[in-house]
């Protein structure tokens, strides 16, 4: 049975800061079909019900990819900010195009070479007999999706596939999501303003809000930004790009300002994410929704949304909850899940081949 969201504006306000702590219960999610109350939450993407996530983390380099299931199909949405994106089937999420609902939505390294992940995704969703309705008893999966540039690690030959996505869509679960550098973001990196031997270790994140009247939101990013990544409680950098002896930070808004050491390149970062709530939304209220959950890229990064990168977020809507959706309030949710998914991803990577990750900065002060 669904329930109703009358009065979420109400109820919302005491949730918006009771973001959960950093880190995942150990006990599984239970099945999309399961109401919220019989649902064990886990801060993660997946306490939205009818999300599931997957990774694929190849092993030859750091890179791989992110599924995140709507087998039930979702609404969907999608915002691009950045002056450099890579992606797959956001035309038909446009409002005033006619499928209705997307079955997935991937993440991916490997560049625009990464889009390949979604053919994958589309053959997994198949065999199982999800997707829109099409001839004869057919369907055709509706999967969208988005890449960020991590090809400058190891041998940039190597690159997610359909394999990846095919092994990622497998492998999703409505459980508790794996953090840090794993999916698409376990080769993505941040601070690149200075060039790659400045930058740290960029990853994956997830995060989640549920209001009192049983209205979840959450998120899961994939961070690969070319400056720092800022608190915005504190106004602390976190992580980004490196002093030149690689012990501190160099302060990409004093960098900026001055122009000095600027390096950088256009298309090489990215970072790319989607939002997800048990509301119901129409396909403008998911394309708004997903405009709002920008603010937290905005918020925790600086800069945002650049001629070098391909800021993407995509939203999606289970509407396992009926009635009329507070817009306001699930955007500005989302905003802060988005931000919180960011802080987590760079907290929870590891460092890799001479990228240190902000443990790796930390222990070495």
């Amino acid at each position: 049975m669904r329930m109703g969201v009358s009065g979420i504006s109400a109820l919302a306000i005491a949730a918006l800061l009771a973001l959960p702590a950093a880190g995942c219960a150990q006990e599984e999610a239970g099945s999309p079909s399961e109401s919220n109350a019989a649902r064990t939450l886990t801060g993660s993407i997946t306490d939205v019900a009818g999300i599931e996530v997957g990774h694929h983390t190849l092993t030859e380099r750091p890179t791989g990819c992110t599924v995140i299931l709507a087998r039930g199909g979702a609404v969907g949405g999608v915002d691009v900010r950045g002056g450099a994106p890579g992606t797959r089937e956001v035309a038909l999420l446009d409002p005033v195009n006619s499928v209705q609902e997307v079955n997935a939505v991937f993440l991916a390294g490997g560049s625009a070479f990464g889009l390949d992940v979604g053919t994958g995704v589309m053959r997994w969703l198949e065999e199982r007999g999800v997707g829109f309705e099409a001839w004869g008893g057919n369907v055709v999966p509706i999967v969208a999706g988005a890449i960020l540039f991590d090809l400058q690690l190891g041998d940039p030959s190597i690159r997610p596939g359909s394999d990846c996505g095919y092994a990622a869509a497998e492998a999703a679960t409505a459980g508790p999501v794996k953090e840090g550098s794993v999916g698409a973001g376990a080769g993505a990196t941040i601070g690149n303003l200075a060039g790659l031997g400045r930058a740290m270790m960029g990853g994956t994140g997830t995060a989640s809000v549920t209001l009192p009247d049983g209205v979840v939101v959450g998120a899961i990013v994939a961070i690969n930004a070319v400056g720092d990544v800022i608190d915005p409680a504190t106004g602390e950098i976190i992580a980004g790009v490196r002093s030149e002896n690689g012990t501190g930070f160099a302060d990409a808004r004093t960098l900026i300002r001055s122009r000095t050491g600027l390096i950088g390149g256009a298309g090489a970062n990215t970072t790319i994410g989607v939002v997800a709530t048990n509301a119901t939304l129409t396909k403008a209220q998911a394309t708004k929704v997903a405009q709002m959950a920008q603010d937290g890229l905005a918020r925790t990064l600086y800069p945002a949304h650049t001629p070098w990168d391909g800021d993407t977020v995509f939203s999606l809507a289970t509407g396992e909850l009926e009635g009329e959706a507070d817009v306001l309030v699930l955007g500005a949710v989302a905003a802060d899940v988005v931000a919180e998914a960011i802080l987590r991803a760079v907290r929870s990577a590891t460092g890799t081949e001479g990228i240190p990750s902000v443990s790796d900065l930390a222990g070495s002060r």
